[in-house]
């Protein structure tokens, strides 16, 4: 059996049976995809560590980032493991196959007052009733109220918005559902959404007439052209309206990084950020407190007559 062919065994494995997220299994299956233009037509059992070092080399000579190389091969790994479950390979050459270790950067975290002083005033301009306006105010308050990834906000649907409790419900990576809260702040911001854009932004699908039922009808979020908001569309919000705050181009992560950070600043659980957030180990969750030492050592130096 050919390379390609059983990726696409193991792509449909990791889908089906796995229930991976559909970007994992897309990075997966572009990541073989690139193991197999680099060894070529062989066979599958004629794979060795030798050309798995070899795809690995080519990849950091061409400037591929530390955590893609990382990422490649934990694919290799997981596909090669799967082969000899599957009975496709009788010994795995990928056992020796050594990962770069992964530079730990700290994530980009905007100033709770400056962000806070951001948001009141994105509040202070919607008087005009401007849809798209309304609903990016929402979007942002949201992010950095409940700490939610782009993919899950994007993915809301209105059944999973409890206003009464301010909670959403959200599907995060491997499938796994979990309850969010929100504060006042983003519950007025959706509220003035829900009641004073959403509809105007629906008309824009149906052309004024409510139309049937599509699966966008009970999307939360819309884009200008009444559709379900894309990640995309997310993206651009935030580099827009947060990315002068922070200094730098930035994306949704970074008000999730922020809501982490300015929890733990205030002495907030590391377990139960850690379950706002969804992380799977409490080891992701750490990186916060890294951030939080950093701050107050910054602090400590600019303030303190003996530092």
């Amino acid at each position: 059996m050919r390379m390609r062919e059983a990726a696409e065994r193991y792509a449909a494995h990791v889908r089906d049976v796995r229930r991976l997220s559909p970007a994992t299994v897309r990075a997966y299956r572009s990541d073989l995809a690139d193991l197999d233009a680099s060894v070529g037509p062989v066979e599958l059992a004629d794979i060795d560590l030798e050309h798995l070092r070899q795809w690995l080399w080519t990849a950091t000579q061409r400037g591929d980032a530390r955590a893609t190389i990382s990422r490649r091969t934990a694919a290799a790994r997981g596909f090669f493991a799967w082969a000899v479950d599957a009975g496709l390979l009788e010994l795995d050459p990928s056992v020796r196959l050594v990962a770069p270790k992964r530079g730990r950067t700290l994530p980009k975290v905007a100033a709770a007052d400056a962000l806070a002083a951001l948001l009141d005033g994105l509040s202070a301009a919607d008087d005009d009733g401007d849809p798209v306006a309304l609903r990016d105010r929402a979007v942002l308050e949201l992010l950095y109220g409940s700490g939610v990834r782009v993919s899950e906000l994007c993915g809301l649907d209105l059944p999973d918005l409890d206003p009464d409790r301010r909670t959403a419900r959200v599907l995060g990576k491997g499938s796994k559902e979990r309850v969010v809260p929100y504060g006042l702040p983003a519950a007025r911001a959706i509220d003035a959404y829900l009641v004073r854009a959403r509809p105007a932004l629906r008309d824009r699908a149906t052309g004024g007439t409510g139309g049937a039922a599509d699966a966008d009808s009970l999307a939360v979020f819309l884009g200008a052209r009444g559709r379900r908001l894309g990640a995309r569309a997310v993206y651009d919000v935030v580099a827009r309206v947060v990315g002068p705050l922070v200094g730098s181009a930035v994306g949704p992560h970074a008000l999730r990084h922020s809501a982490a950070t300015h929890l733990l600043d205030r002495e907030a659980d590391l377990r139960s950020v850690q379950e706002l957030l969804g992380h799977a180990s409490l080891g992701t969750t750490q990186i916060y407190t890294h951030v939080s030492s950093e701050r107050l050592a910054a602090s400590y130096r600019l303030a303190h007559p003996r530092a």
